[in-house]
């Protein structure tokens, strides 16, 4: 164990399948059941988001499709997400957290990282692990597993271990033993398309990556390389930062269609909904953009990421939309479509954006600027379908074409942790 004199003490805190313990919080009569929380099956957002551990035994996870998680497990409970009552229960979780160190580091809505180094408790790291569990437990109701190691990565890495309710100490002379025999893609940071990669390479576990030269790494993966070679041998000398919330680069919305299409007046009316959408949230936080990117996700789920560096940072929903549709119409490739997103990027403080105004533009944008700023207001006091464009209401009945923000979709987790800090 990592104690004072060595070194630093991490913990990383992972809820066990939050929404679905957060629901059978709500509902005890769920608890120990098998239960999936996934969106309308008949709006086509029947896809598992997360499910309990009694579903996981039958073979339910996520992102499977609703009709196969109920083959698999004919006596699943459903339910559809509340991520008004998510929001509540990780914010009552993250100020349970800080009444023991002002040290600790939302990293989503489920998870965050304390540094707990220099308490003065009479508890070592282990009791003091049990007792946050046990409070979690208690007045949350809410099962939880959390890891206790020298730095971020081993901690994140110990919590994945055992679960659900489980407590891992992880130190670095043990990281040849427990580390190294795992796959790829079970290292923390290391994603499929990174995996993949990897694997065509020659290098299949943790350790294959420890015997690799860094710099072949590197040549190959860039900074992440190097990164990765670190991480294989436990190294990792990021601090337990409780702003490093407010440092985010990119704000984005998706929505999944109602049914696949390649119908082009639909998904470009949904472009210029999420674009919209986007451009009014990078509003709201004073900040412009630097790049654009649209996601495609296809009928087959082959996604494709695609993004444009700009001339100059923008934040009015119009560029945005110009951006993004210039990137559907080089990228899209015919086939039918069943999600869409748009997300800024490069984010930079209204203060430090600029732009080449010339005699020609300069009153437009002054105009743009202000009119962003009335429809930004009405918006935030009304919802999102006040003031919208005769281009962005399709056919049918207002509330059926936008219903709320589920409709443009939400990136509940970024926004959400920066509101805990000022709360």
């Amino acid at each position: 164990m990592a104690d004072k004199a060595n070194g630093r003490i991490i913990f990383h805190v992972d809820m066990n399948s939050f929404y679905a313990s957060v629901e059978a919080a709500y509902e005890p009569e769920l608890l120990g059941k098998p239960l999936a929380i996934a969106g309308n099956a008949e709006a086509r957002r029947g896809i598992i988001v997360t499910a309990s551990y009694e579903a996981r035994a039958k073979g339910v996870k996520a992102p499977m499709p609703l009709w196969e998680a109920l083959k698999k497990c004919p006596n699943l409970i459903v339910r559809e997400p509340n991520f008004e009552r998510y929001r509540a229960s990780s914010k009552r979780m993250f100020q349970l957290l800080q009444t023991i160190t002002p040290l600790v580091e939302p990293v989503s809505i489920d998870e965050g990282y304390m540094d707990v180094t220099n308490l003065d408790l009479e508890m070592n790291p282990l009791q003091l692990a049990k007792h946050i569990q046990q409070r979690i437990k208690r007045e949350l109701n809410l099962p939880c597993s959390i890891g206790i190691a020298p730095n971020k990565f081993l901690a994140k890495m110990a919590s994945d271990m055992k679960k659900p309710m489980g407590i891992t100490v992880l130190r670095k002379r043990e990281v040849k033993v427990k580390l190294w025999p795992l796959q790829v893609i079970e290292m923390h940071g290391v994603g499929n398309k990174t995996a993949e990669k990897l694997k065509k390479l020659g290098i299949e576990t943790i350790e294959d990556i420890a015997n690799s030269n860094v710099t072949f790494l590197k040549a190959n993966f860039g900074i992440s390389g190097e990164r990765m070679y670190e991480r294989a041998f436990g190294i990792d000398n990021r601090l337990v930062d409780p702003n490093s919330i407010d440092e985010f680069k990119s704000i984005g919305n998706s929505t999944t269609l109602p049914k696949d299409s390649k119908n082009i007046a639909e998904i470009k009316k949904i472009i210029m909904n999420l674009s919209d959408s986007v451009g009014r949230r990078i509003r709201n936080k004073n900040m412009y953009a630097g790049n654009i990117q649209l996601t495609i996700r296809y009928h087959d789920w082959n996604t494709v990421t695609r993004s444009s560096k700009l001339e100059f940072p923008i934040n009015n929903h119009k560029d945005i939309y110009d951006s993004a549709w210039k990137l559907w119409n080089k990228y899209w490739d015919g086939k039918s479509v069943r999600l869409l997103g748009v997300t800024a990027m490069d984010l930079v403080e209204k203060g430090h954006a600029h732009k080449q105004l010339d005699l020609f533009s300069y009153e437009q944008d002054m105009k743009e600027d202000k009119l962003s700023s009335v429809v930004d207001e009405l918006r935030n006091k009304f919802g999102e379908s006040v003031v919208l464009k005769g281009t962005q209401i399709g056919k049918g009945d207002r509330s059926d074409q936008l219903r709320d923000k589920k409709k443009r979709g939400t990136s509940l987790e970024k926004d959400f942790l920066r509101d805990i800090n000022k709360s």
